[in-house]
């Protein structure tokens, strides 16, 4: 069993910058992908970032290109994402996920998720 535990959430004014951490415990050697999601108010839940733990591989959705970063510390069993120059259609719930996914971006294929971080940026 995995547990993902998400932090670092919080309300900024635009072009502000916060840095999600997501730290993992348990059976981590069973996914090598860790990502993550959000969900806005009345919208679907949409893949953000992704990176495979074995190689470092990652993966961004077009519209937080060039603004964040999806890293890794094996050291701690954390990921993190660091969000800058946030706007204020990034505001959402955001979501940490662990698994093996062919794609990315599809969450059904991720096994494991965390509870969430609410993340406001206002204009």
């Amino acid at each position: 069993q995995v547990q993902l535990v998400e932090s670092g959430g919080g309300s900024v004014q635009a072009g502000g910058s916060l840095r999600l951490s997501c730290a993992a415990s348990g059976y981590t050697y069973s996914s090598n992908c860790m990502g993550w999601f959000r969900q806005a108010p009345g919208k679907e839940r949409e893949g953000v970032a992704a990176i495979y733990t074995g190689g470092g591989s990652t993966y961004y959705a077009d519209s937080v290109k060039g603004r964040f970063t999806i890293s890794q510390d094996n050291a701690k069993n954390t990921v993190y994402l660091q969000m800058n120059s946030l706007k204020p259609e990034d505001t959402a719930m955001y979501y940490c996920a662990a698994g093996d996914p062919l794609r990315w971006y599809q969450e059904e294929e991720f096994g494991y998720w965390g509870q969430g971080t609410q993340v406001t940026v206002s204009s």
